[in-house]
């Protein structure tokens, strides 16, 4: 994305900066400390004649926040002033959990999720506690609160704690 755009149809002093700094308050619903920045799922913001597109890539096919967040999206710009805001859905490249960002890793264990770890293996190792710190954690299930995470116990402090899934 370039520092700013200017088009005819939209004022000139409008600049991507400007826009960034609306969607950046714009927070994924489940969970709603990490912004759509943070999570990586914002891709691009392009200025047409008539409109402002913004583009999102979801975390996964068929994620049922995306509407929640397109519907936010328009609502935070339509607020700020941009009125014709196209939401486009862009699923190549996939979402991977490289694109979560050093702010948005730290928000995650902020609110007791382990951020995703690159080296982790079928057994979790790798995975921290987000509580506690330890590395002494096993997987409950697959399946954690939401599609992109999963279920781990701590064995040190005991604690449940959700771990964002890598991909």
């Amino acid at each position: 994305m370039s520092d700013s755009f200017l088009n005819d149809s939209i004022e000139a002093s409008v600049s991507k900066s400007r826009i960034l700094a609306v969607l950046e308050k714009v927070c994924d619903p489940e969970i709603p400390t990490l912004s759509i920045l943070d999570l990586g799922i914002l891709r691009d913001v392009v200025c047409h004649p008539k409109h402002l597109e913004v583009v999102i890539t979801p975390t996964y096919c068929g994620c049922p926040a995306m509407k929640t967040i397109e519907f936010d999206v328009i609502r935070a710009l339509d607020n700020a002033g941009y009125k014709e805001v196209k939401v486009t859905m862009q699923l190549a490249p996939p979402w991977t959990t490289d694109w979560i960002s050093k702010r948005g890793r730290a928000m995650l264990l902020k609110e007791g999720i382990a951020p995703p770890v690159e080296s982790k293996d079928s057994l979790g190792q790798g995975i921290e506690c987000p509580r506690c710190t330890s590395h002494d954690v096993a997987l409950i299930s697959v399946f954690g609160s939401t599609a992109c995470k999963s279920l781990y116990r701590c064995g040190s402090c005991f604690e449940p704690f959700d771990y964002f899934k890598c991909h």
